[in-house]
């Protein structure tokens, strides 16, 4: 699919609904960031964004962001330090690779939704709710 059809395709308002139901869930943070550029390297775009997003400075450092990057048929996701040290290298892998399939099987605001329902469930599970969560970082989509 041509990077415009699939950036047309994103319904950001189902992909903020769906951020939002699943940080309900956690004190943690998801944020989606969508480049219209040209990528190679999405790990190390991925990373850029992160700090530029000041996604590092959440409370329990629990934020993950979802990066891709259409014109390079790229993608990342990846989890500041609280995160990782509960899930762990096999828990970004499997990501990685359901994504993967279902950016290639479905819709593409569908993929990043189950991809959020997935990040949300983890960070649920190891970030509950304390009562006194506040939304650190905004919902929306970012996009450079």
């Amino acid at each position: 699919m041509h990077p415009k059809e699939f950036l047309q395709q994103i319904d950001d308002h189902r992909l903020i609904a769906a951020i939002g139901e699943a940080e309900r869930r956690t004190s943690g943070e998801i944020r989606v960031h969508i480049s219209h550029r040209n990528r190679p390297d999405a790990l190390a775009a991925a990373q850029q964004r992160f700090r530029k997003l000041g996604m590092s400075k959440t409370t329990q450092r629990n934020a993950v962001l979802i990066y891709l990057a259409p014109r390079s048929r790229a993608f990342a996701i990846i989890g500041d330090t609280g995160v990782h040290l509960k899930c762990g290298d096999a828990f970004w892998q499997q990501m990685m690779a359901q994504l993967s399939s279902d950016l290639k099987a479905k819709p593409a605001t569908e993929a990043l939704v189950a991809a959020v329902r997935t990040v949300g469930e983890l960070l649920a599970a190891h970030f509950p709710p304390t009562g006194e969560d506040r939304n650190e970082l905004p919902n929306e989509i970012d996009r450079d």
